[in-house]
């Protein structure tokens, strides 16, 4: 069998790219053994690709009231809800390693009402579910739910952020036809020996 399309989309060679995105793409391949099919599908226009990487790094992998795990859950239920097979995929494998949990992606991504989640977990999933399928209903009601359960007014902005840079993301995945790749269904499943 041949080598699987990545994108609907050329993908571009790493020597034919912008030195910064090359040296990005490499970067990600030395920290996780592989390289991400997103980062090459994105690279197909560079600028674009500049701008959704430092706006994902400036919410994913900030500080905050949001653990790491948390900002997965929230990556993987509503690219569930969005229909995205690759975020699902390769999120998933991030929650289940941030988590240390084999088994949340998948509930989360089925049905994170029934997952195995706290009281806070759940009414973050809510709200992010709203922001990414009803934005047009969010009103200041949603907000006291969110803060009894210790979420700040800094929190909730993430929350919705993060919701909203994944809509984009989801769309952009089904449009080029992105494909997952293979090393992450596995990451995160078993400790590792």
């Amino acid at each position: 069998m041949g080598a699987k399309r990545i994108s609907r989309y050329p993908v571009p060679e790493l020597k034919q790219l912008p030195g910064d995105v090359r040296e990005r793409i490499v970067a990600v391949q030395e920290k996780s053994g592989f390289v991400p099919n997103v980062f090459l599908a994105l690279a197909h226009r560079p600028a674009e690709f500049r701008a959704f990487f430092a706006y994902h790094d400036a919410l994913m992998e900030k500080q905050g009231g949001l653990s790491k795990a948390e900002r997965e859950m929230i990556v993987v239920a509503t690219s569930a809800a969005n229909d995205c097979h690759y975020c699902v995929i390769a999120h998933g494998a991030i929650l289940r390693i941030r988590a240390k949990n084999p088994l949340i992606a998948d509930q989360v991504a089925i049905n994170y009402r029934k997952a195995d989640l706290s009281a806070r977990e759940r009414a973050m999933l809510d709200f992010a579910m709203k922001v990414a399928l009803e934005p047009g209903r969010i009103s200041d009601a949603d907000f006291p739910p969110l803060q009894a359960r210790g979420f700040s007014d800094e929190d909730i902005w993430d929350i919705a952020a993060i919701a909203a840079l994944f809509a984009l993301s989801n769309r952009m995945a089904n449009f080029t036809e992105m494909r997952p790749n293979d090393e992450f269904y596995l990451m995160g499943r078993a400790p590792k020996a």
